[in-house]
């Protein structure tokens, strides 16, 4: 635990040196991040506050972070929150937290809105398997003239979401359903979107523990193949979505190639493909062919 009348420094260090002890992939960044966040400072606020001292209250709760953070949960999620978009976000655990690698779809997806605002009064938008609203609350954000829907079989995570469309002001412009895909869904959109679980069920186990243990396994497991919420999407999509409208998928690094087959196979046509900050693919649209 770490001692009271301890400074920030001094706590920040502790924090580095036994993160790296532990073998933590970045012990640096864990710490300020951890520590800066339960002790509500700002980046400048970390330098500048290094010879202040710490309460006791405050010293205990970041030694019982130190020690969540040791058995390997997510700094986010001992936080519980996480930026997305320029958003705060409330993390559960019935969510799975957002990456930064999902920004690319919600980069990739605005060009469209904004086309389409152009012509259309409003916009609608389905994020199938929304978990914190990630995804959708971003593009609303982002595009005034649009209404969204969160659809998640989860009632934590549609209860997650809800909380954080009125966390950011969007809840006028955005409801949640319950459904598994499209069993409750109705109406049509001009964009549905989703980062649905795409990991394979036998490799799973080989993933880190802080997504194996903290991340709610249904966000993750895509069947034998990784490929089950696509074919589940590409059955059904052409039903809900408008003749102008698309689809926009995170995927797989490895799965551009299956993914593109299976939505071609069900009418559609690969409109873009973009890569993440690792170029490995990571997002398609797809539009009714």
């Amino acid at each position: 635990m770490t001692a009271s009348g301890s400074t920030v420094s001094e706590m920040l260090a502790e924090a580095r040196r036994r993160f790296m002890e532990a073998g933590i992939a970045d012990p640096q960044t864990d710490a300020r991040l951890l520590i800066s966040g339960l002790l509500k400072l700002s980046p400048t606020e970390m330098l500048t506050a290094g010879r202040e001292p710490v309460s006791e209250e405050q010293a205990g709760s970041v030694g019982r972070a130190i020690e969540r953070r040791l058995k390997r949960e997510p700094v986010h999620r001992i936080l519980g929150e996480r930026e997305f978009y320029g958003l705060p976000l409330s993390l559960s655990a019935g969510t799975l937290e957002p990456r930064p690698d999902t920004e690319i779809l919600v980069d990739t997806i605005i060009p469209y809105l904004r086309d389409l605002a152009k012509t259309e009064s409003s916009i609608h938008i389905l994020d199938i398997g929304t978990g914190t609203g990630a995804i959708c609350l971003a593009l609303l954000h982002e595009c005034p003239e649009a209404s969204g829907i969160g659809s998640d079989i989860s009632t934590d995570a549609l209860e997650t979401a809800r909380s954080n469309a009125e966390r950011n002001g969007l809840q006028d412009r955005f409801t949640t359903i319950r459904s598994n895909w499209f069993e409750n869904i109705h109406g049509t959109f001009h964009a549905i979107v989703s980062n649905p679980p795409y990991i394979a069920s036998n490799v799973i186990h080989d993933l880190a523990p802080e997504v194996t243990k903290f991340d709610p396994a249904a966000a993750l497991d895509g069947g034998w193949d990784g490929l089950d919420a696509y074919k589940a999407i590409a059955k059904d999509a052409g039903r809900f979505v408008r003749p102008d409208g698309i689809v926009g998928l995170e995927i797989g690094y490895d799965q551009r190639s299956d993914v593109t087959a299976i939505f071609e196979a069900e009418g559609f046509r690969c409109l873009k493909s973009v890569k993440d900050y690792g170029q490995n693919d990571r997002v398609l649209v797809f539009s009714p062919a």
